[in-house]
């Protein structure tokens, strides 16, 4: 399909979905002028073509960024069924989950706990959630939404310069801080089940959020599973059905795409090199998730791998008989207690990973 056929369908598609019926809190966040088009007078020169910048219709903070996000026990998250996708984080004995059902209504929930302070953005449009560092140039600071989207994803500001952030690109686009990089942490994305069995122990984040919100219905009506992309991209790959859920990998910000058909239902492995570096990818289609880390240890070894099977959280062992997880924490073995080397990578629609990074390589 040519670029005009996918816009013109695409913009079709809004205005359909403009007039959908629904309650004044559940309205779709849609732009209000189908053509996206904003004002320009933002705060200085932008680092993407600021005409592909496009205004997502409800205005900066109209999509409520949660700042004091409260937890509950998994047995209270009635809003949540197991096929439900989360955002999953263990860091220090502390477990929470981040479902993306209270996701698509706030996009960005800043949270801290221990010495972390963590912004977790998660765009709907595209599909992606990433874990960031609020602590920024010796500053903490939280994250909002702009309201604004290059190429169909989320455009985050922060609060203590109003610089606008691209979160695929991970770097500060617009504003004082212009070419910074976002420090992230990687984040696991499974459904609920497989989280729940894996840390029954779990927080996970309440739908007391402060909003009146209804957590079990999407504003997005059909969205994840028909074809349409709400506001235009700067490139189409045909390579993959463009809503096709891939984990991509960043190394050196040259990306590749490993995408659930190549394994199976149990957790299988990939050895594979990207960009110069050795990885180890896990998968599983049945469990619902994918996740990579670097082989090379850092006393200089390169490690083999094998899948571990019926064992969650653990996923694999190495030639020297340890053990780990799925956040690759060495769990038991002559290694326990060490950590793999991590690689920058979510999970997003495969159309907005071959738009940012239009080189993208596929396993």
């Amino acid at each position: 399909m040519k670029k005009q056929d996918i816009f013109l369908m695409t913009v079709l598609y809004m205005i359909m979905f403009i007039f959908i019926s629904c309650s004044e809190v559940d309205r779709p966040f849609l732009a209000d002028n189908v053509n996206g088009q904003r004002d320009n007078s933002d705060n200085g020169e932008w680092l993407v073509p600021d005409d592909e910048v496009f205004d997502g219709g409800p205005g900066k903070d109209g999509i409520p960024a949660i700042s004091n996000p409260e937890f509950t026990g998994p047995g209270e998250a009635q809003y949540l069924t197991d096929n439900d996708l989360v955002l999953g984080l263990v860091k220090d004995g502390v477990v929470r989950a981040y479902p993306h059902n209270i996701l698509d209504r706030h996009e960005i929930v800043n949270d801290s706990f221990d010495d972390l302070v963590i912004a977790v953005i998660y765009c709907p449009l595209t599909g992606t959630g990433t874990g960031w560092n609020r602590r920024v140039m010796g500053s903490i600071t939280t994250f909002g939404v702009s309201g604004l989207l290059y190429n169909s994803n989320v455009i985050p500001y922060d609060r203590e310069t109003d610089s606008n952030w691209s979160q695929i690109l991970l770097k500060a686009v617009n504003g004082p801080l212009k070419g910074t990089k976002a420090e992230t942490f990687n984040l696991f994305e499974t459904s609920w089940t497989t989280w729940k069995s894996m840390y029954p122990e779990t927080l996970v984040l309440s739908e007391n959020t402060g909003y009146k919100r209804n957590y079990k219905l999407s504003p997005y009506g059909d969205y994840k599973t028909n074809s349409a992309i709400l506001f235009p991209v700067n490139n189409y790959d045909d390579r993959l059905y463009g809503k096709e859920r891939v984990l991509g990998v960043l190394v050196d910000d040259k990306a590749k795409a490993y995408s659930f058909e190549k394994f199976g239902t149990s957790i299988s492995l990939v050895h594979d090199t990207h960009n110069g570096k050795d990885l180890v990818i896990a998968g599983s289609q049945e469990k619902n998730f994918i996740v990579a880390f670097r082989r090379d240890a850092r006393s200089g070894r390169t490690l083999q791998f094998n899948a571990v099977e019926n064992s969650l959280p653990v996923i694999m062992q190495d030639n020297e008989g340890t053990l780990y997880d799925v956040f690759g924490q060495a769990v038991e073995g002559p290694g326990k207690g060490l950590h793999l080397r991590t690689v920058t990578q979510f999970m997003g629609y495969w159309f907005a990973w071959a738009a940012f990074y239009p080189e993208i390589e596929i396993y």
